[in-house]
């Protein structure tokens, strides 16, 4: 009888991993490419050199190379703790955090919000912010286009990519001055088809840190407008670039003031350090109430089958910081020592260089903006930075400036300098 037993139990086990073996439904899988900039981060781990530097991270750190919590993050945690945390926010998530976001962005007397022309939504910090559009675009433009600039953050092409929109692109980045080509976005947005898409950087464009002037903004705005393009803003770094938010949605002001309907993603990753807490807004300006719910609405559709309601807790930080006058306050202090920090380790890497007598120019670093420095260095550059002296960064050359700090500026700038002496 135990025989028996033991048979059939072998047996049973021998069928069922067989049937699992041959199963067919993954067998044809290949293993996706690694993310290019989470990989730099995985290669920096894996390295045992104590010389080693990391400027690919996307994240802020301070003058000891330590993550920052701020401490108007750390009040409102305070504040919040215990409360609220276990129920469901709506689908358009909180709506204080949703209020806050729109007077900071739009401004604190803005006329479309006390007018309720803005239909806006929490979302999933930037990312979720701009993948709730893609799908809103395709949904009730399904033949538009999506012009994204050449460079942008490589997760915009995913984005409207996964989201079924065509994408198509316009000049940006000007190779041999480092800074903008103006004359080429220009033509590229005159020669668009009329009523298309174009993807905007509000601020500290990334990956080049290269911003338009305001008084370039205006003629973008008029061309968009002469060609009646939607004009869609991605603004990750309010606050972040300049210390100043509202100098950084300076762009989004003049296109309001031009009659614009935009659309605009917000994420508080970078300007509160809410990395983890992936909380972010949506919003969409309309021609009056009437729209405006009708367009929130359909977010709302939209979000349903995605996540269904957006995280609490970091929803309940910003409302907290934002809404909160002394809190604000010590936010808008926290964030300009942020800023502060950066703009200083562009020109110590400048002044840093130019003491090396380095046969070429460095201007471009310090007439950038923003968390990254479109470098110039090319990808075989940056593979001996990596080889040979243990700094790891993406191949485009981009350096987060928040990985530098006075410990180790001088010896990236002895790499940087005997990888580019002899071009």
């Amino acid at each position: 009888m135990a025989i028996s037993l033991k048979a059939e139990l072998l047996r049973r086990s021998s069928v069922a991993g067989t049937r699992f073996m041959s199963s067919p439904w993954f067998r044809s899988i290949e293993p996706a490419p690694k993310d290019p900039i989470l990989g730099v981060t995985e290669a920096f781990l894996a390295d045992q050199s104590p010389n080693k530097v990391n400027v690919g991270v996307g994240a802020y750190r301070d003058d000891d190379g330590k993550a920052v919590v701020l401490e108007c993050v750390r009040e409102a945690e305070r504040r919040i703790a215990g409360n609220q945390f276990m129920e469901y926010l709506p689908i358009g998530g909180s709506n204080k955090m949703v209020e806050e976001s729109l007077k900071l962005a739009y401004g604190d007397n803005s006329e479309f919000i006390k007018d309720k022309r803005i239909a806006a939504v929490q979302a999933l910090s930037g990312t979720g912010a701009c993948r709730l559009f893609a799908a809103f675009q395709q949904r009730f433009h399904p033949n538009s286009q999506i012009y994204i600039p050449v460079p942008t953050w490589a997760n915009h092409h995913n984005i409207w990519r996964d989201a079924r929109v065509s994408i198509k692109t316009f000049r940006y980045y000007h190779p041999e001055s480092k800074g903008l080509d103006f004359e080429g976005l220009m033509n590229d947005m005159k020669n668009a088809p009329d009523g298309s898409f174009f993807l905007l950087h509000a601020c500290a464009h990334n990956p080049t840190g290269v911003d338009p002037s305001e008084e370039q903004w205006r003629e973008i705005s008029s061309q968009i407008k002469a060609k009646g393009h939607f004009p869609f803003f991605d603004m990750a770094y309010q606050g972040f670039a300049s210390g100043d938010p509202e100098r950084d949605a300076k762009a989004i002001r003049i296109f309001l003031e031009d009659g614009h309907l935009i659309g605009l993603a917000q994420s508080y990753a970078k300007n509160m350090g809410l990395y983890g807490q992936r909380v972010g807004c949506l919003s969409v300006l309309c021609e009056d109430e009437k729209q405006a719910v009708a367009v929130k609405s359909q977010l709302q559709l939209i979000a349903r089958p995605m996540y269904s309601n957006p995280p609490v807790h970091g929803a309940l930080i910003v409302s907290t910081v934002l809404g909160d006058p002394e809190l604000k306050k010590l936010w808008l202090n926290e964030v300009k020592g942020m800023a502060d920090r950066i703009i200083g380790m562009r020109t110590t890497l400048r002044e840093n260089l130019e003491k090396r007598n380095s046969p070429l120019p460095w201007q471009h670093i310090t007439n950038q903006i923003g968390m990254f420095c479109y470098s110039g260095l090319t990808p075989e550059q940056v593979d001996l930075m990596t080889s040979k002296f243990h700094i790891y960064m993406t191949r485009n050359g981009r350096i987060s400036m928040a990985g530098l700090n006075t410990g180790n500026v001088g010896y990236v700038a002895d790499a940087i300098h005997e990888v580019t002496k002899s071009s």
